[in-house]
């Protein structure tokens, strides 16, 4: 990263906080460092840009200045890197950004609330000051459950309460690993208590009607949607002992309002979407498609149902997206398929058959054969056997082309399925799984040239902004909230650099399909609902 870089993005943040940051020239004498940043409060930080790396840098004529500075009671710093300003911006008491004392504010007021927030926002910072707050100032919280995905739960969480110093001395418990190890970390004094979500059904059933944490934090609430999921049902079974919840996402509705229910209900207990996933359907919705046994396939909002459900969450949850990033662009590629591999393709799509000869493909049901399809236009297909056959290497021949274009730097490759991983490391050697120890460390470092995840796996959590702004999706996905979250790994706070988002898409394939229809109509009916409920308050405008 260039120092002018660094310097156009704490300018950034001074000015986003109502403040102006001068580039300051003295005749005369030397040393003077290169900006004012004068702030409301007031607050006079001299700022001194150093190229990242550079360690101190600094003449001795500088540090005669900062000294003469310092010994005025001015803040006098050397940056080499804009988080840290912004860090230290949160130490000597200045909001970092004022929307997020906003949030706070909110849940401090509301012991229930939804924090339906852009990626990159900053919930996780924002959730621990309050909950800072309400064990040490307000008293009224004593242990605090986080409910988080396993590395948000392993890495995220523990680095964010290590972070800052307001919250020096929290301490917290890992609630991970084997039976013993999880009930060995229950029975350790600690503030925060941590466990991921596949936890969840195994730490209700322990307590039972014991329960012991007055506050619960549910990070990326929307994995709690399924109102038929075990991790709902069980933290449905103890809500009515919990005094505080905050819900956290940024994808409160990936499939459509239907999603809502069983979020909002672990937040109000059913007092306004109803008490029963029915309940919600017959007011708001009318049945949509029905298959042979007379299953309804989907659901219709009735006339002016959006309104109703946007109007009885106004007090229950806020929404803000993120300002002041750098731009993002999504740049489609199409790949054209081998004659061969193009034939495969539509034998199996018409014919649900597709002969190998160690192993038949075959798809009995409409599920299967798109989940199939799918898999195809990737490169390979998994038989009757599970061994996966290899049909093109189209995608991987424009991956190439996409890697080599980016000139040395760090790519991030989005992939589905196993053997699209097994067939990217073969290609790839110099290629880190995102599940390998350190990795966002290392990937924020630059040392990683290539970074494979899957969507399900990497989409929550991981601040992957300082290591690159290079995605590339080798294959789509159905869900919308993964491929949002996904992108906003790159495209956050901290992110000095347009992010390119690369769609490789098969064409003839069910990938124009995925990225042309599904993706864009889910992704509408959720903007209207983040829409409706957005905190519009000045210091966010």
């Amino acid at each position: 990263m260039k120092e002018s870089t660094v310097e156009r993005n704490i300018r950034r943040q001074v000015e986003g906080l109502g403040g102006v940051a001068w580039k300051w020239v003295s005749p005369g004498r030397r040393g003077v460092p290169d900006r004012i940043c004068i702030l409301p409060g007031p607050h006079i930080i001299f700022v001194e840009l150093k190229r990242p790396g550079l360690n101190d840098g600094r003449s001795e004529q500088q540090k005669k200045v900062f000294r003469i500075l310092e010994g005025l009671g001015c803040h006098v710093w050397l940056i080499d890197d804009a988080e840290v300003f912004r860090q230290r911006l949160i130490k000597i008491g200045v909001s970092a950004y004022p929307y997020q004392a906003f949030a706070e504010k909110f849940v401090l007021e509301h012991k229930a609330a939804g924090l339906f927030l852009d990626m990159g926002l900053g919930k996780t910072a924002i959730t621990l000051s309050a909950c800072e707050k309400l064990l040490r100032d307000y008293f009224e919280t004593s242990k605090v459950l986080v409910i988080a995905p396993l590395l948000p739960a392993r890495e995220t969480w523990p680095d964010e309460l290590a972070k800052w110093d307001q919250l020096e001395g929290l301490t917290y418990s890992l609630i991970i690993g084997t039976a013993q190890e999880r009930i060995d970390a229950l029975h350790t004094d600690a503030d925060f208590y941590i466990v991921n979500r596949e936890n969840v059904v195994w730490l209700v059933d322990y307590y039972k009607k014991k329960w012991p944490f007055d506050m619960v934090v549910i990070d990326e609430l929307s994995s709690f949607k399924s109102s038929k999921a075990q991790r709902f049902r069980a933290l449905r079974k103890v809500r009515k002992y919990i005094d505080r919840i905050v819900g956290l996402t940024g994808t409160p509705a990936p499939n459509g309002l239907l999603d809502l229910w069983s979020q909002v209900y672990l937040l109000d207990e059913g007092a306004r979407l109803g008490r029963t996933l029915s309940a919600y359907r017959d007011t708001y919705f009318t049945p949509g498609r029905r298959g042979p046994n007379g299953i309804v396939y989907d659901w219709n909002l009735k006339d002016g149902a959006r309104e109703a459900i946007f109007a009885k969450l106004s007090d229950l949850c806020i929404s803000m997206e993120t300002t002041g990033l750098p731009e993002r662009l999504t740049i489609p590629h199409e790949v054209k398929l081998s004659e061969k591999a193009a034939a495969m393709y539509q034998q199996l799509e018409k014919t649900m058959l597709l002969p190998f000869a160690d192993g038949d493909v075959d798809a009995a049901t409409a599920a299967i054969l798109t989940n199939k399809l799918l898999q195809l236009a990737g490169g390979a297909v998994y038989d009757e056997n599970g061994k996966a056959q290899i049909v093109h290497d189209q995608k991987l021949e424009v991956l190439d082309q996409l890697i080599e274009e980016a000139n040395g730097q760090p790519v991030l490759v989005f992939y589905n399925y196993k053997h699209e991983l097994d067939r990217l490391q073969v290609r790839y050697p110099q290629a880190v799984h995102v599940k390998e120890e350190n990795v966002v460390k290392r990937w924020n470092a630059k040392e990683i040239p290539i970074l494979l995840a899957n969507p399900a796996s990497a989409g929550h959590g991981l601040n992957l902004q300082f290591g690159g702004h290079i995605a590339i999706w080798y294959s789509p996905t159905w869900n919308l909230e993964f491929f949002q979250q996904a992108n906003k790994r790159l495209h956050r706070r901290g992110q000095a650099e347009t992010v390119l988002i690369h769609t490789l898409s098969a064409k003839g394939t069910i990938d124009e399909r995925i990225y042309d229809i599904v993706l864009r109509n889910k992704e509408a009916g959720q903007n209207a609902l983040l829409e409706a409920v957005k905190a519009r308050i000045k210091e966010v405008t």
